[in-house]
């Protein structure tokens, strides 16, 4: 006999509309030794396109297509990390659309081959210039509408219908899947639409639920957080995550802590993931593993905690770099032994 869930078979339109109801798993190995925390991970890289961002490139684009901003043979531009760039191009072949994309020059080579395969065009930048510079990652979308002002540009970094999507579908998603029964969420922060969204709902449920995020040793999010100060950004290897500049995007009223983890620290916890749970998962991925443990360390042990946190890509995309022994070395880090 089947032990296949006798569910109705759900068959989509299109590709985007799989983009929903990813999987929940429990974590076994990873954290096993902390007795009194259940950890669930919510399975992002099992969207259609392999990541949380399919949700608002549906969303952004299907949301500029309903009130005539968009329509076929417009052009969509976008600065992403590759991600957000994967939903989008989805959105552009299912609505033949074209779509230009802002990358930073060290992304993951796999994903810039993966965007090239569904037709994106890729404007590689170095991500070394400082935020002011009219060439650097956040700045040259601007500088590339100033010549094509027709381009549609989502903005993912600072347009609320990002927030918006994940308060529509991953939070409600979220509360169900856990019967409601959540004492933290635990998740990177990148544009921080995904943990605002998703905690802005989860807390209108229940607001004793606390909200942690995670940032990048190198992003400005944490000390603006800790302290109200906006530091000088530096660079790091987590793609992703963390931002050199504030974005609208991350709204801090719904976040109760943040943690800070180094790149050392999120790769380590990536391997481990796949070594110890077999979820093959990006450094995003491993950076909120790493901040659910040390979230539980500083846990009182005098009750059970249910904790849920956000995976939000595949590792397929990182076999050349965080799985890769070599390229680690190169980046000063040795996790031969993870």
């Amino acid at each position: 006999m089947s032990n296949i869930p006798n569910n109705n078979t759900r068959v989509f339109e299109r590709l985007s509309d799989a983009a929903q109801w990813t999987a929940m798993v429990k974590l076994h190995k990873t954290v096993k030794e902390y007795k009194h925390a259940e950890v669930y991970a919510k399975l992002e890289f099992t969207n259609p396109m392999g990541s949380v961002k399919d949700r608002i490139g549906r969303h952004l684009i299907r949301k500029a297509i309903a009130n005539g901003r968009l329509k076929p043979g417009d052009t969509v531009i976008e600065n992403s990390s590759g991600n957000t760039a994967m939903g989008l191009a989805m959105m552009a072949v299912e609505y033949n659309l074209k779509c230009k994309i802002v990358v930073r020059s060290t992304t993951a080579k796999a994903k810039l081959d993966a965007l090239r395969a569904v037709g994106a065009d890729l404007v590689l930048v170095d991500p070394t210039l400082p935020p002011e510079h009219p060439d650097s990652y956040n700045k040259k979308v601007h500088t590339i509408l100033s010549q094509h002002p027709e381009y549609y540009f989502p903005d993912q970094h600072n347009n609320l219908d990002n927030n918006e999507t994940h308060y529509l579908t991953t939070g409600p998603e979220i509360w169900q899947q856990m019967s409601g029964k959540i004492d933290y969420i635990v998740a990177g922060i990148g544009t921080g639409g995904t943990l605002s969204g998703a905690a802005k709902y989860l807390k209108e449920q229940d607001p004793n639920i606390k909200v942690v995020g995670v940032d990048p040793v190198g992003s400005v999010f944490y000390t603006y957080f800790k302290t109200g100060k906006i530091t000088k950004p530096a660079g790091y290897l987590i793609e992703g995550l963390g931002d050199e500049e504030l974005i609208k995007c991350m709204d801090f009223k719904y976040l109760d802590d943040i943690i800070q983890v180094s790149n050392e620290q999120a790769f380590k916890y990536t391997r481990l993931l796949a070594k110890q749970e077999a979820i093959l998962a990006g450094g995003s991925s491993g950076a909120a593993l790493y901040g659910v443990i040390s979230l539980i360390k500083s846990l009182p042990a005098d009750k059970l905690y249910r904790i849920v946190t956000i995976f939000p890509d595949s590792g397929n995309r990182y076999l050349s770099t965080i799985y890769n022994d070599d390229w680690l070395l190169e980046k000063g880090i040795n996790l031969k032994e993870v």
